[in-house]
């Protein structure tokens, strides 16, 4: 029942997204359900309240909405999943369902804050 390690930051920079142009959960899901999503309104409202979580796929149909809705305007836009770094293990836990996040600095050991990573208890 647990969220997946990058909904809860995708969350928040698409609630900021939303905030800085004053759009409503209505017009969001309106927007989603037009090109795709598969969640409904009340599902919406409930995930972006942090109360339930949705699959990425979903959250990124959210995210192109949002972005779609936001295109003629200045300021923070909904990122999807890919854009956003593996909070926890910065990508060195294997079958973390993304290709590698920097593949300049793909190498072992080649970028900066990694040691100490493996020693983190969480």
């Amino acid at each position: 029942m647990g969220f997946e390690r990058k909904e809860p930051e995708q969350r928040r920079r698409l609630l900021e997204a939303l905030s800085a142009a004053r759009i409503n959960t209505g017009t969001l899901w309106l927007q989603y359900f037009s090109i795709g999503g598969s969640v409904g309104e009340y599902e919406v409202e409930a995930y972006l309240q942090g109360m339930l979580s949705v699959p990425e796929l979903e959250r990124d149909l959210l995210a192109m909405a949002a972005n779609e809705l936001l295109n003629s305007q200045a300021g923070p836009h909904a990122p999807y999943a890919d854009e956003l770094p593996s909070s926890d293990s910065n990508g060195s836990e294997p079958g973390s369902g993304d290709a590698e996040r920097g593949s300049a600095d793909s190498e072992p050991g080649s970028g900066p804050n990694i040691p100490g990573d493996e020693a983190d208890p969480s």
